[in-house]
C-alpha cells in the first residue's frame, strides 16, 4: 500500500474488501487496503485530503463501516514507543481537567500484552497533561492500534466507545429482582407444553426475576402440567449457563414453585398484584399508577394468563390491571417477557430519580 495510512475502518469480518471497494469508488483519491497484513475486519486507508473530511464521508456513505479512526501518529509497535508518542499528541488535545483511558486492541504476536501498553500509554499522558484516569466514563479515550508491527494511535471522545451502560442509564435487573412472575400454565398436547416451557424458563431467566409460580386454575392434568415444568426448569438452567458465563456479576438462578392461582391470590393480599391482560388499561397512560403501586421494597407479583386467560375474579382483588400491547394478543411465551421490557421502560426514569435521592440521603 503506498503512502501513509491516515484513516481505519473496521468492518464485520468478511465485508473489508466490500468495504475498501465502496471507499474507492466513492473517493477516488483514497486507496484503501483490505485485511491488511492478513488481519479480517480491517480496512487501512491513504491518500486523505482531509482526514476528517473523509472519515466523515466514509462514515456517511460506507454502510459496512462500523467503525472509522483517525490515524494521528505511528510508533513501533513497543509499550515504551507507543506511550511516548501518546504522550507527545495528547498535550493540547487532553486537558488538566479531563479524564480518560488507554484502549488497545493488539493483533499479531507480540511480547507484551495490550494491558501492558494501556499502563505505560497511561502513566506518560497522565504524566504530560496532568489529566485524570477513569476507565469507566472518560472525557477522551487514547485509541492504540496495532497491526502487526506497527502501532496507531488516536485521541477521540469518550462518547466514540457505545457502552451497554453508562450514566444516565440505571440496571433494571435490581426491578426484576423483586417481581414475582405468576405465570398460569401452558397446557395441551404434551409435545407443545414442553416447548412453551421451556420458552418461558428461558424469559424468566433471562430477565432474572425473582420467581416463577407456576399457577394453574383448579384441577389439571397431572402428566401436562409435569411436562411444562420439565420445559421450565430446562429453559431456566440454559440461560443461566450462558448467562454465568458472559455476566461479569453473580447471576441468581429463578427459583420455581406451584400454586393454585386463587389460593396465590388470597395469600398474598397486601402485597402489589397487577394482572396483565386486554381488558385493563394501555400501560402507557398508567405510569404514576404503576409507580405508586411498586415503588416500595417488596415483592410485586405480576399475572400472567396462558391459553386461558386469567380468571376474572382475580380482577377485584388485583391493584391495577394492564394492557401492554392494545389490539394484539400476546402469544403465552412471550407475554411474561413483553410485560417486563414495558415495565422497565415506562418506570426507567423514575427508578432513576429515586435512586439519586436515595444517594443523596444516605
Amino acid at each position: 500500500m503506498g503512502g501513509k495510512p491516515c484513516l481505519l475502518v473496521k468492518t464485520q469480518l468478511g465485508l473489508e474488501r466490500i468495504a475498501a471497494a465502496r471507499i474507492e469508488e466513492e473517493a477516488p483519491w483514497l486507496k484503501a487496503e483490505a485485511a491488511p497484513k492478513g488481519f479480517k475486519g480491517l480496512v487501512l486507508v491513504s491518500g486523505c485530503r482531509d482526514p476528517q473530511g473523509d472519515a466523515k464521508l466514509i462514515e456517511e456513505r460506507i454502510v459496512e463501516a462500523d467503525r472509522v479512526v483517525v490515524l494521528e501518529a505511528w510508533a513501533p509497535a513497543e509499550p515504551e514507543a507507543i506511550a511516548r508518542k501518546a504522550a507527545e499528541i495528547a498535550v493540547g488535545r487532553i486537558s488538566s481537567s479531563e479524564c480518560f483511558a488507554v484502549r488497545t486492541t493488539r493483533r499479531g504476536r507480540h511480547g507484551f500484552t495490550s494491558i501492558d501498553v494501556n499502563v505505560a500509554a497511561g502513566r506518560a499522558v497522565q504524566e504530560a497533561t496532568g489529566a485524570c484516569v477513569n476507565l469507566s466514563y472518560p472525557d477522551k479515550i487514547v485509541l492504540v492500534e496495532i497491526i502487526g508491527g506497527d502501532a496507531f494511535i488516536s485521541i477521540v471522545p469518550g462518547s466514540f466507545e457505545w457502552k451497554k451502560m453508562r450514566p444516565g442509564k440505571n440496571p433494571v435487573y435490581r426491578l426484576f429482582r423483586r417481581i414475582a412472575v405468576v405465570q398460569m400454565p401452558y397446557l395441551g398436547p404434551l409435545d407443545a407444553c414442553r416447548n412453551m416451557g421451556v420458552r418461558i424458563g428461558r424469559e424468566v431467566q433471562n430477565f432474572e426475576v425473582r420467581e416463577l409460580v407456576v399457577a394453574p386454575a383448579g384441577l389439571v392434568r397431572g402428566r401436562e402440567l409435569a411436562e411444562f415444568l420439565n420445559g421450565v426448569f430446562e429453559g431456566i438452567e440454559s440461560r443461566y449457563q450462558v448467562q454465568a458465563r458472559s455476566y461479569h456479576r453473580k447471576v441468581e438462578r429463578v427459583p420455581v414453585y406451584v400454586q393454585d392461582i386463587h389460593q396465590l391470590v388470597r395469600d398474598r393480599r397486601g402485597e402489589p398484584i397487577i394482572v396483565l391482560e386486554p381488558e385493563g388499561e394501555p400501560v402507557s397512560r398508567v405510569g404514576d399508577k404503576l409507580w405508586e403501586i411498586i415503588k416500595g421494597k417488596g415483592r410485586i407479583n405480576i399475572l400472567v394468563g396462558s391459553r386461558e386467560g386469567i380468571p376474572l375474579g382475580v380482577y377485584r382483588y388485583a391493584d391495577l390491571v394492564v394492557d401492554i400491547a392494545p389490539g394484539v394478543t400476546l402469544s403465552t411465551e412471550y407475554a411474561a417477557a413483553a410485560a417486563l421490557i414495558a415495565l422497565a421502560t415506562v418506570l426507567h426514569d423514575k427508578l432513576g430519580e429515586e435512586e439519586e435521592r436515595e444517594a443523596a440521603i444516605g
